[in-house]
């Protein structure tokens, strides 16, 4: 990483930064983020042993070119992170983590407090459309990092529709490499189209199965090229979000050309042989762009919020599967590209806001965060978020008792106190629904 205004000076005062991470995406974002602070500040990564732990593998591909060795990521449960609150007392506290884990760790753990850790959270890729329980997850932390001019438009004018005080910081996405130039398609050692899937998009059987047709069919009029489906995880490996229709299971019913396949691994390697990638809403379109790799934002399923791609609209990269078929791959419009995610450098804001904030907590400590009044709602909605976020916390006993308690948290936090309620800032916010898909993590 270059250095600049998005990446601090070496002569920053040390400070010691918990980066806390729940799922395969945020792990991603999280080590990223993490080689975005100053070479003398201490860092110590986690990662919660709740309903989306990542396995090793996707830990070491996730963290794979970043500031984070593997061998150095800890597996945690809410009372160790309480543990290392207060006996390492971290400066910064990076919930890089689903919405339910952030809040469950800053009601359970965070002692609130004028010396308490300075709190950021932020979602790991595209945000847009905004998401209301992603705000109302995070309506306790003190910075909500933001990726693009347009994602801080949207989301101010978000919290302030909802009554959601946030503080918004504007950071390039961190994993994103720096500005390459565009790729030669004819060089040798690129013979690959890469398909991007994903958890929530196309959602139905159905449509996924639409999807294989046309990745056959690509495979078919492109015999030169191998036609890779890039997966995050295998089918008995979690992530963000549950694949309940996983490409490689759907691919065993169809006659498959053998220059299709499935592969894991890190998105940078299989960039680095591709000419071109598609997708339906993925980030990795993003990191593909960043790498000169031509794309396509799939339009075959509908240009909506359902399909998350409204954001490429205007883009110059949304084309439908005869354009895959084809192999004719894009780059994005110079005026979409400086509002949405390839800003300059120079217009970052995370470092700055943090930096104010560190010296507020220094000088006058940190204002309280807003939280929700106690009560048997709250009570209830929180057994069941600890217990999603760090599963591993949870015995054999209430394990059992839990099935009985997702009913009932859906049932209290469906009939009071929806996230579009208004509320007073100082003290309480949003909690959400008790099972929401709550931000993209695409």
């Amino acid at each position: 990483m270059s250095p600049g205004p998005r990446r601090p000076g070496h002569g920053a005062q040390a400070r010691r930064v918990l980066v806390l991470t729940d799922s395969d995406s945020y792990v991603k974002w999280g080590a990223a983020l993490a080689g975005r602070v100053p070479p003398s500040w201490h860092v110590r990564f986690a990662v919660a042993n709740g309903s989306a732990e990542p396995s090793p593998r996707q830990v070491a591909e996730a963290v794979a070119g970043t500031v984070i060795d593997a061998r150095s990521v800890e597996r945690v449960g809410l009372d160790d992170v309480r543990t290392i609150l207060q006996e390492w007392r971290p400066d910064v506290l990076v919930t890089a983590a689903r919405g339910l884990a952030v809040q469950t760790v800053i009601e359970l753990a965070v002692a609130n407090r004028p010396d308490r850790p300075v709190l950021v959270s932020g979602l790991p890729g595209i945000a847009l459309p905004v998401l209301p329980y992603g705000l109302g997850f995070r309506r306790s932390v003190d910075l909500f990092v933001l990726h693009s001019h347009r994602e801080v438009r949207a989301f101010t004018e978000a919290s302030r529709s909802l009554a959601i005080p946030h503080r918004y910081a504007l950071a390039r996405l961190p994993f994103l490499p720096e500005q390459a130039e565009p790729i030669d398609p004819g060089h040798a050692t690129r013979d690959r189209i890469v398909f991007a899937a994903q958890a929530l998009v196309p959602e139905s059987r159905e449509e996924r199965m639409r999807m294989v047709e046309v990745l056959v069919r690509t495979a078919r009029a492109n015999p030169d090229l191998e036609v890779v489906v890039k997966v995050r995880g295998t089918t008995d490996e979690p992530q963000t979000h549950a694949d309940q229709h996983p490409y490689p299971e759907l691919l065993r019913e169809v006659d498959v050309p053998s220059n299709l396949v499935v592969e894991s691994g890190p998105m940078a390697a299989h960039l680095s042989r591709a000419v071109g990638l598609v997708t339906v809403s993925s980030t990795a379109l993003l990191e593909a762009v960043a790498s000169g790799v031509p794309v396509i934002a799939l339009t075959d399923f509908g240009v909506e919020a359902r399909q998350i791609n409204l954001v490429f609209e205007d883009s110059g990269l949304l084309h439908d599967s005869d354009e895959l078929v084809a192999a004719r791959f894009h780059h994005p419009d110079p005026a979409w590209r400086a509002d949405n995610y390839f800003h300059s450098p120079d217009e970052d804001t995370w470092w700055a806001e943090l930096t104010d904030l560190l010296e507020a907590r220094e000088h006058e400590g940190l204002a309280p965060y807003p939280t929700a009044p106690d009560g048997l709602r709250k009570r209830v909605t929180m057994f069941f978020y600890r217990h999603q976020a760090f599963a591993g916390d949870a015995g054999p006993v209430a394990r059992v008792v839990e099935r009985g308690v997702v009913a009932l948290a859906l049932r209290v936090s469906r009939s009071s106190w929806v996230v579009s309620r208004r509320f007073k800032p100082a003290r309480t916010a949003p909690m959400g629904d008790a099972v929401p898909v709550e931000d993209h993590a695409g």
